[in-house]
């Protein structure tokens, strides 16, 4: 199926929040992903065409990226301001070159703070992690639950009060095994803890997730009750040769491809797509 911008998926998940992007391929400027697209993430921040209860994400944001050079700990940038009101960001992306970039614009959850703590992409090593959903009234339902299945060092670890950083302690915390799991093995424990959570507190959630480790993207489009966020992938096309991108939205017309509902997901590093188990679904 292909897949325009000016495409609305339908659904009945009661949240959708927040826009996320990533990029694995040849090295580029951010600015060709974020800024010059007609619709880039900097328009998503005060345009977005699939996002059903807020009208803005305007509630901060962040950029991951890893060296061109070399594939080593990645470098972050956050801010609370909305996207379009940082001066900073035009000069930044103009100026970056990477091969491996997670992006991320801000609609908050009500009664979740807007500070910098609480901004994504989230990292910890080589790992770069974004999140686009929600757990609905998470700090009465999920929050303690989930906390509870975390490593002593993950839950010491955690600054922010958000459900998406919750979420990234369960990934950190299935990495932090005695005999660690993979990457894509580790997101998919975490999203059957959530998933089974949710349905034992009859809590619905969202995950949306994107992880990196500079190579691959590694990433879900899950919901426990309705329709997922919207989340599209791309690969090899003209204006990004020998790329895949994945996006809540589309950039520019192209054919774009829903990402599977209730899917776990690699791109590998030749850009291949993978759908895997989730585990205990």
């Amino acid at each position: 199926m292909q897949i325009h911008p000016d495409h609305r998926e339908t659904g009945v998940l009661a949240k959708r929040m927040c826009r996320l992007l990533g990029y694995v391929g040849p090295a580029i400027a951010l600015d060709s992903l974020l800024l010059q697209p007609p619709h880039s993430l900097m328009v998503q921040s005060y345009a977005p065409k699939e996002l059903e209860v807020a009208l803005l994400n305007a509630d901060g944001f962040g950029l991951g990226w890893y060296d061109a050079a070399q594939v080593r700990e990645p470098f972050t940038y956050r801010n609370v301001l909305p996207m379009w009101n940082d001066p900073n960001v035009e000069p930044l992306c103009r100026y970056i070159t990477t091969g491996c970039a997670l992006a991320y614009v801000r609609s908050a959850t009500p009664g979740q703070g807007v500070d910098i703590s609480n901004c994504q992409p989230f990292q910890s090593g080589n790992l770069l992690f974004t999140h686009n959903g929600y757990i609905k009234n998470f700090r009465e339902t999920l929050y303690r639950p989930m906390r509870q299945l975390m490593s002593d060092r993950v839950y010491a670890a955690i600054q922010g009060n958000t459900d998406s950083e919750h979420i990234w302690g369960l990934v950190l915390t299935a990495l932090s095994a005695p005999s660690p799991p993979s990457l894509v093995s580790a997101l998919g424990i975490a999203l059957g803890q959530l998933l089974a959570l949710a349905q034992k507190y009859d809590t619905p959630v969202a995950a949306n997730v994107l992880i990196s480790d500079g190579q691959t993207l590694i990433g879900s489009r899950v919901a426990s009750h309705g329709r997922a966020p919207s989340l599209y992938w791309l690969s090899n096309n003209l204006q990004l040769p020998n790329a895949v991108t994945v996006a809540s939205e589309p950039l520019f017309a192209a054919p774009w491809e829903r990402l599977k509902e209730h899917s776990l997901f690699t791109f590998n590093a030749n850009r291949d797509l993978q759908y895997h188990p989730i585990s205990g679904i």
